[in-house]
Formats: C-alpha cells, sequence, structure tokens
C-alpha cells in the first residue's frame, strides 16, 4: 500500500486507538503523519489535511472512526492521487465502502456528493470494535441494511438507471438479498449480543456475507443498486 500513511481520526477514536496503531506500524519501521479530524467533512477540512499530508509526502490514506471520518479521508486521498485504506468503527454508514464522500459546509450542512472512480482499496472492520460501539449504531446499519433488498426491487421494477447510467446487476440484486435474509434470521439475537458489548456467531453472521462484512456489503450494494458492477 505504502510506507508514508497519513492518519486521520477524531479525538475519541484516536485515544482508543493510537496504542495499538502506533505498535503495529512501529513493528513494521513505518513512519506516518497523524491529523486530527475536526468533525466535518467540508472543503476546507479537505484541502487542511490533503496539504499536511503533501507536506510530509504521504504515500497513502487510513481514515479511523465514522461516517464523516471516512469520507474526509476518501476525499484526502482523492486530492493526493493515492490509495485509502478505511477502518471503520461502527456499523451504521455507507461510508466504509462507498464510492463517495458526502461534503458539508464548516457549518455541518449539506453541500455536496464527490464522487470517486473506485471504492476504497482495503476496508479492516474489527468486529469486537463495532461491537463496543453504541448499540443504536449497529441497530441503524442493520435496519439500513435491510431496506436495500426493497430498494433494490423498487429500482428494478421500475425499470429505472443506476447512478452510472446503466442498470442494476444481478450481482447487485443477489447481495441485496442475501443481506435481508441474514438479518432476518440473525439480526435480532446480534443485537442483543451487542447491547452487552459481546461478539457472538450471530454478530458474526449478521456482520458476514461472504468474506467481507455483510453490513458493509450490504451498503455496496446499496451503492451498486444504483451504480452496476462493471466487467473488465
Amino acid at each position: 500500500m505504502g510506507r508514508k500513511p497519513l492518519i486521520l481520526a477524531d479525538e475519541v477514536v484516536w485515544n482508543i486507538t493510537k496504542e495499538i496503531i502506533t505498535e503495529g506500524l512501529s513493528l513494521e519501521s513505518i513512519d506516518f503523519q497523524f491529523e486530527l479530524f475536526n468533525g466535518e467533512a467540508s472543503v476546507n477540512e479537505v484541502r487542511r489535511i490533503a496539504q499536511e499530508g503533501r507536506t510530509h509526502s504521504a504515500d497513502f490514506v487510513i481514515g479511523i472512526g465514522g461516517g464523516k471520518t471516512l469520507d474526509t479521508a476518501k476525499a484526502v486521498a482523492d486530492e493526493l492521487k493515492t490509495k485509502v485504506v478505511i477502518v471503520p468503527t461502527t456499523a451504521s454508514t455507507d461510508a466504509p465502502t462507498s464510492a463517495l464522500s458526502v461534503i458539508y459546509s464548516d457549518e455541518g450542512v449539506f453541500e455536496s456528493y464527490r464522487f470517486y472512480n473506485k471504492n476504497p482499496d482495503l476496508v479492516l472492520v474489527d468486529t469486537a470494535v463495532v461491537a463496543r460501539a453504541p448499540a443504536r449504531l449497529f441497530a441503524s446499519g442493520i435496519a439500513d441494511a435491510m431496506a436495500t433488498w426493497v430498494e433494490v426491487r423498487a429500482t428494478v421494477k421500475s425499470g429505472g438507471s443506476a447512478m452510472s447510467g446503466g442498470k442494476p446487476s444481478i450481482a447487485a440484486q443477489a447481495i441485496a438479498k442475501a443481506c435481508e435474509e441474514t438479518l432476518f434470521q440473525y439480526g435480532i439475537p446480534a443485537y442483543k449480543a451487542v447491547k452487552k458489548g459481546l461478539v457472538t456467531r450471530h454478530v458474526e453472521r449478521s456482520s458476514k456475507l461472504t468474506p467481507s462484512y455483510q453490513v458493509l456489503v450490504s451498503k455496496a450494494a446499496d451503492w451498486q443498486a444504483h451504480m452496476p458492477f462493471t466487467m473488465a
């Protein structure tokens, strides 16, 4: 991926993760630059952090945290023309896998979408970390994932076009349907376990559809319903 990462996270997340991250990178003799995320995925914040990346010759970006942090990391990587590693700490947003960022003003008012020509290069998820996040965030991710199959069916039935101009792929439809089936079977006991901070087989099954994480993959399916998989 590279040897000089630019890492961004908010203060709370960094205080939780900095010890293990610093230790791991030190073992590989990787020098990194850390930048504190100010809380808004704004144009000014993206430019500020990107400039720090240029100053320190960063050759890839690591974003750690929730949706706005991860959207900012993707935008910074796009500015620097580098790869991006995403490390989500919750399972409640589209940000970890999507090929876009939601951009806000410095005051937190929605401004625009920023689209990319690829998804993140690597998404690393620790189920134990996700399970320790507030249970309402896990529930939010489950609810969003369960809506995906409804959205895909509506798009297909109406003959709707994808955001990329094509039609929803068969693969996207299959992923979305599997999301719903998996969560109907495992979602409730998984939520109960997360409320206790536990990682059980229900949590794992609710999180994993294939080797990828199911809640996150469902977000990809949600995106792919509007932007079909391409074939090289």
